[in-house]
């Protein structure tokens, strides 16, 4: 992991060695660890009917289409045999727990994005191994030896390059990105697999003659913010492969919530209406297993043309309950109602949280069990 990279800004804030861990269909794969009748078979942690909503997926299940964030009832469509289990929160942070430690022991820079995956920075080798690559292996050696799990690893020289390496050769793979390769390994990637660009997105830059990252590279930053709005930036600084944000360890909690992309824009009330409903679902129930409260709602729209639109409620007091948070984020969609025009994310979060329970864990917009 040495060399000259092609970016000043790069250059100007110094190389690091970046390491992003994520463990392979985490909680599916903690099902079937813990229970031999459902190892090599398609398993969906989740609810199966109703406003059930996927979780997590067995890599059975996804060679059948199944995903997280699909509502249960469409993946059993998709997958007849598949097998619906509860989630065992309490069992999946115990081996959360346990995979921290892990990082810990080669270094004290760990940010966590979630349960289930986390950035290292190894630049300060503390243990004298000598290599980011060996590090990474050595962790995924330690993390299936000591859980009898797989995890995969990206190596690179920033955060945004690592994440996209851990999924290139997942699942139980690594990827090695090193200096001076990251905008040639993202040219030749499609935009879908930039964070934060979902179907719709994709399906936008098709129509603009935009369908990898070379493709994106070539738009200059007037014409990304003028199609884009405020995505622009991240946009243009994707496609070159830069990224100059510091791994944060020991990050405070400052909200909770979840965001929903959908396949398709929906400006129906009724539909809107819904959607909400399953994202209060699982937002209250994360909010639940943390034992957080918070004064403040917020509700996120993302419209078609990717402008986005916030609104909020604030209380004196944390909110008392379920109740009243669902009262609060359907008054504030009632007051925006009707739309100017089609939406393609809708998200929602409680913030100013009081009474936080865990460790360092970064702010969560409950990717893991929308998204």
């Amino acid at each position: 992991m040495t060399g000259e990279t092609e970016d000043d800004g790069e250059e100007a804030q110094g190389l690091r060695k970046i390491i992003h861990i994520d463990m392979d269909a985490f909680f599916a794969s903690v099902e079937q660890r813990d229970n031999p009748d459902l190892r090599g078979k398609a398993v969906a942690v989740g609810g199966a009917g109703g406003r059930g909503v996927v979780a997590a997926a067995s890599y059975e299940a996804r060679k059948f289409g199944v995903r997280s964030a699909m509502p249960g009832m469409t993946a059993r469509r998709l997958c007849p045999d598949l097998i619906f289990v509860r989630h065992r929160f309490d069992e999946y942070r115990k081996v959360s727990q346990q995979i921290r430690e892990i990082f810990r022991h080669y270094t004290p820079h760990v940010e966590p994005l979630s349960l289930d995956e986390a950035y290292l920075d190894v630049t300060d080798d503390i243990r004298g191994i000598g290599s980011a690559t060996r590090i990474a292996e050595l962790i995924r050696q330690q993390i299936r030896e000591e859980t009898q799990l797989t995890a995969s690893a990206g190596v690179s020289y920033n955060k945004f390059l690592a994440k996209l390496a851990s999924d290139q050769n997942k699942p139980d793979g690594i990827c090695v990105i090193r200096p001076g390769q990251g905008a040639q390994f993202v040219a030749s990637l499609p935009v879908r697999r930039f964070h934060g660009v979902g179907p719709r997105g994709a399906e936008k830059m098709a129509r603009l003659g935009i369908e990898t990252g070379a493709d994106l590279a070539a738009k200059d930053l007037a014409f990304l913010r003028a199609n884009f709005g405020s995505f622009a930036d991240y946009l243009y600084r994707a496609a070159r492969g830069i990224d100059l944000r510091p791994v944060r360890a020991n990050r405070i909690r400052k909200s909770l919530g979840g965001e929903r992309t959908f396949s398709e824009d929906i400006s129906s009330g009724a539909a809107l209406r819904d959607t909400l409903e399953e994202i209060i679902a699982i937002v209250w129930e994360r909010i639940d297993e943390h034992q957080s409260r918070g004064r403040t709602v917020t509700l996120k729209l993302r419209f078609s043309d990717f402008q986005t639109m916030t609104r909020a409620k604030s209380l004196q007091q944390a909110v008392s309950g379920r109740a009243e948070f669902e009262q609060l984020a359907r008054a504030i969609l009632e007051e925006v109602l009707p739309l100017p025009m089609p939406v393609r994310l809708m998200g929602l979060t409680l913030s100013n949280l009081e009474g936080e329970k865990g460790d360092e864990r970064p702010p969560d917009t409950a990717q893991l069990s929308l998204l």
